[in-house]
């Protein structure tokens, strides 16, 4: 552990050395596994401005697991063929007739054709995304699309190009939701989830179009550029290969996808925590049927029965809902409304640039401000505020107005839709994701087409009047009321959901937004308290024992980590790498103190819990001081900056006579003598110069006697400051447990045990970090 065990490190050098013979003979890959769990833990929420990981290392994180980039090839290649096909077909379909009238209605009738079996059978894709295997399910839709797109120019039939797209459109809302719910198990961790979507985003609407696109504007060019005759192709020659190859692109994605990704076929690869309410109502719906028992009538009725269960889930819909009836407004009024501040096509152009630049700076923000605001919070405030900003828009006089407002809808917009992905991909249990996603995609299509297609009927309802405003002509038409209704609707319908999601009813609202607005944020709401004591001091039991009497009042608890464990993990470093100076051994447990900041500590104070840490700095700094002999000015700056300079709310000093740790060391044949009297003198003095924050108990007596006195001493010192403390109780005592002074409490009902890292284990270990239960 960092401090106080470095020499007893030295001495497990051995021992480490075999356990870790023993763990890779068990498991070739836990050392490889292992070490990319760590080197990815700093994506982990909590951490400060300085110490937040960036977005291209975020990225490349999630790209270096070969599943997923395996994965993300495929869907490059899916959606450049999706957006060739929309131009290819549009541009052959021109070609099969001269009637003009029906090249107009080409672009239409290729848009439509696809997106229509999204308002049909996405549910269907859900359906089968959760009861057969997702892998066979993406094969047979991209081999279906295959198929039915190089029929098209064999048949050579307008009529048949359009009942194809229409199928193979099916087909792709048959593989669409296979792939989202598959995307989270092809991850390490949970919090990766986020990453992978923008990641998915930004290939499908950003460099799929570009390519695709480009590769149109290559094939279609290839005569003028070369000088080749018109003659040498024929007539449909040049649009018939375009569509031959869109169709092989998807035959690549069925041959890659049966040959290089296995992994799409696993299941619940990260179960949702049992504390999560969407986990336990997955466990309810899977007591009313096993899915694989079950026909496709009764998954229906089971997923209705889910979401109406489940308040996260119902939340996520209402939410969406009210999100996508407001763009479809926005969509449907963008022409008319630009007409009315006066500067025709040109202000049409700024606001949708306006917009999508605003979507895009939306998606790009989003994990930063989850670092600050949970998931559930961020999703509901997201809608609110974009009503607010739809409402600013319906309500400018002027074209300066509307871009800033109209930039903040759809950065508003962008960030609840990829909140809304995330949480459907890390917090519904896999079971139930399929249809979820598929819900909330066929959701999107319905509203918007149907929002877009009654906006213009609303418009004409109203007659346009001219006003002056600030010595401008403004035209008030049917365009403000609509958009006016839509931000008033996004709004209501955002705060309804906030309700329905919010996990953190007793925390306000207000603090994590002011929070969000600081350059360096400040920890959310919750609260460390630090034991600490000399080398002779059982810190760790007292540690578990005060978070298992903190644990009656209202808020969660989280004994931060297992220090024989952490004691563990130093020997390992230090034997690993042959340290034997004290300086090295230093920063090698600086490293294991900055890990379990990041890891556990951080997430936990930005949930809001109290957190219990044993010997977390001071400790560790006087034991370096007195026994190694370093610097105490440079063993601070370091502790400053592998702890990011947090600091305890509240340090508890176990005062105890060194002598009796002289005795023990005796016993124990380690060295004691005045080491231990160098290291007490340290910590008193450090505690007298913060008497704000530093409570000192006596630690002489029985381990009952020390428990019930801590808990004493940091209920005085908390009294009124802390909401949910706990006002009575007392320590678990041995009585009580049946166990051994030296042994703390078992975990709870609803808890899961703190075991500390193992060698191999790629779980995120972040979620031990929340095992405290509220009561």
């Amino acid at each position: 552990m960092w401090g106080g065990h470095i020499s007893e490190a030295a001495r497990g050098t051995q021992n480490a050395d075999t356990r870790d013979e023993r763990a890779a003979a068990a498991d070739p890959t836990a050392r490889d596994a292992s070490g990319d769990a760590q080197a990815a833990r700093q994506v982990n929420a909590g951490a400060s401005a300085h110490h937040e990981m960036s977005t291209t290392r975020r990225a490349r994180s999630v790209l270096g697991i070969r599943p997923f980039r395996r994965l993300w090839a495929v869907t490059y290649l899916c959606s450049v063929a999706d957006w060739l096909a929309m131009l290819g077909l549009t541009g052959l379909v021109t070609k099969y007739t001269d009637d003009y009238l029906l090249q107009n209605f080409a672009f239409v009738g290729v848009v439509l054709t696809q997106l229509l079996p999204g308002l049909l059978f996405a549910p269907l894709g859900g359906l089968l995304a959760d009861r057969f295997d997702r892998r066979k399910v993406m094969i047979c839709a991209d081999l279906a699309r295959f198929a039915l797109l190089f029929s098209i120019p064999i048949v050579g039939s307008p009529i048949w190009l359009f009942v194809a797209n229409f199928m193979a459109g099916s087909a792709a809302m048959m593989w669409i939701p296979s792939k989202d719910a598959a995307v989270p198990n092809l991850l390490r961790r949970p919090d990766q989830v986020e990453t992978a979507n923008q990641l998915g985003l930004f290939m499908t609407y950003g460099l799929a179009v570009v390519s695709g696109a480009g590769l149109y504007s290559v094939l279609t060019g290839v005569q003028t550029t070369l000088g080749i005759s018109p003659d040498a192709f024929g007539e449909f020659g040049i649009a018939n290969a375009v569509v031959f190859i869109n169709a092989l692109l998807y035959l690549a994605s069925a041959i890659l996808i049966a040959t290089r990704i296995p992994e799409l076929s696993l299941r619940n690869v990260h179960p949702v925590p049992e504390s999560t309410a969407a986990s336990r109502d997955a466990a309810a719906s899977d007591d009313e049927a096993a899915e694989d028992q079950v026909g496709f009538i009764a998954m229906v009725r089971q997923s209705f029965s889910y979401i109406r269960r489940t308040k996260l889930v119902r939340g996520l819909l209402i939410g969406m809902m009210g999100a996508f009836a407001a763009g479809g407004a926005v969509i449907g009024a963008a022409k008319p409304y630009s007409s009315s501040l006066g500067g025709g096509d040109a202000s049409f152009g700024l606001l949708f640039v306006a917009v999508f630049v605003g979507a895009a700076t939306g998606l790009a923000m989003v994990p930063k401000l989850a670092r600050r605001l949970p998931h559930d919070r961020l999703f509901g405030v997201g809608i609110v505020l974009a009503g607010m900003a739809l409402i600013v828009v319906a309500l400018s006089p002027h074209l300066a107005v509307s871009l800033v407002a109209a930039a903040a809808v759809g950065a508003c917009a962008g960030a609840g839709f990829l909140t809304g992905v995330t949480i459907i991909g890390s917090q519904i249990d896999d079971a139930m994701r399929g249809r979820i996603n598929a819900i909330y995609q066929s959701l999107l299509k319905i509203i918007i087409f149907g929002s877009t297609a009654m906006v213009p009927v609303l418009i004409g309802l109203v007659q346009p009047h001219k006003v002056t405003v600030w010595g401008n002509e403004l035209i008030i038409d049917g365009t403000r009321p609509v958009l006016l209704g839509g931000g008033l609707l996004a709004a209501l319908v955002g705060v309804i959901a906030y309700r329905q999601m919010d996990s953190r009813r007793t925390e306000p609202i207000l603090a994590d937004l002011r929070n969000i607005m600081r350059r360096r944020p400040r920890r959310m709401n919750g609260l460390l308290i630090a034991l600490e004591g000399t080398a002779a001091t059982d810190t760790g039991t007292q540690a578990g024992r005060l978070a298992d009497a903190l644990r009656t009042g209202e808020r969660d608890v989280v004994l931060a980590t297992d220090p024989a464990l952490d004691d563990e993990r130093l020997q390992g470093i230090v034997s690993g790498a042959s340290l034997s100076s004290a300086r090295a051994q230093a920063l090698a447990a600086a490293a294991v103190r900055a890990d379990i900041v990041e890891r556990d500590i951080r997430p936990a104070l930005d949930s809001g819990a109290i957190v219990v840490m044993e010997r977390f700095v001071d400790s560790p700094l006087a034991h370096l001081a007195a026994v190694a002999g370093l610097d105490s000015s440079e063993l601070e700056g370091l502790a400053d900056w592998a702890t990011a300079r947090l600091r305890p709310d509240l340090a508890v000093l176990l005062d105890t006579d060194p002598a009796a740790g002289d005795a023990e060391g005796g016993a124990n044949g380690t060295s004691a003598g005045p080491q231990h009297w160098r290291v007490q003198q340290l910590l008193t003095e450090m505690a007298s110069a913060d008497p704000q924050h530093y409570v000192v108990v006596d630690a002489d007596g029985s381990p009952d006697e020390v428990a019930g006195r801590i808990h004493t001493a940091v209920q005085c010192a908390l009294a009124g400051k802390v909401p949910g403390l706990s006002k009575r109780g007392r320590p678990k005592t041995d009585r009580d447990s049946g166990a051994p002074a030296d042994d703390t409490a078992g975990p709870r009902d609803g808890e899961t045990e703190d075991t500390g890292p193992r060698d191999g284990d790629t779980r995120e270990a972040g979620e031990r970090a929340t095992q405290g239960t509220a009561p």
